[in-house]
């Protein structure tokens, strides 16, 4: 798995924000500034991963830019919380006219709030875990990031699973679907998992070591 490990400095309150053109400072201030900034270290990760850091105002040889288009979505106020996460995405794919990998990112999504959901909170209760769930996705260049960040402190762990066990899956299917993912280093304030699509890429095809 991918583990650049990036300190997460603080982190904001929920809003429901879609912000599809950031560009008046870069990911680091622009996030800050917007109460996003657990959003900071997961663009960070994702530019190392793909060999794009550092980020430069002008897109670089891979097109990454530190102005990303950034949507941001609370999730607390919605009864079906992995749903209205995956409806956001789609949404905001079609808007950034980067639905290519929509499928992919559709599964992901819904396989990282699940988790967050259920693990994020240990002993709390569904609609308390869901209030302090945030997802965003970020668009530094010929790709989108998607981000769901919780609370725990707790590490995410790939689990082996029976090829007949009905769940356990989770982060096998994002490794799968993925051309890379990782988390954020778990701190007081939580942590965020991150999962990359690159354009151009069929869907459900895999990168090797992607992950």
């Amino acid at each position: 798995m991918q583990k650049s490990v990036a300190a997460v400095s603080c982190v904001g309150e929920d809003a429901a924000i879609d912000r599809t053109a950031l560009r008046s400072s870069p990911v680091g201030n622009t996030v800050s500034g917007t109460g996003h900034c657990w959003l900071a270290p997961v663009v960070e990760m994702a530019a190392v991963a793909s060999g794009n850091w550092p980020l430069w105002p002008q897109p670089g040889p891979g097109g990454w830019t530190c102005f990303p288009r950034i949507a941001v979505r609370s999730l607390g106020a919605h009864p079906r919380p992995v749903r209205a996460a995956r409806d956001f995405a789609a949404a905001t794919l079609r808007r950034w006219n980067a639905a290519e990998r929509a499928e992919d990112v559709a599964v992901v999504v819904s396989e990282l709030v699940t988790n967050a959901l259920r693990y994020g909170l240990p002993g709390s209760g569904h609609v308390q875990a869901a209030g302090r769930v945030r997802f965003g996705l970020v668009q530094p260049g010929p790709c989108v990031v998607c981000a769901v960040a919780d609370p725990s402190r707790t590490a995410p762990v790939v689990q082996e699973t029976d090829v007949l066990a009905e769940s356990g899956r989770g982060l096998h299917v994002v490794g799968a679907l993925a051309d890379a993912w990782g988390y954020t280093a778990p701190s007081d304030a939580g942590k965020a998992v991150w999962a990359m699509f690159s354009a151009g890429r069929e869907a459900g095809s895999a990168v090797p070591g992607g992950r």
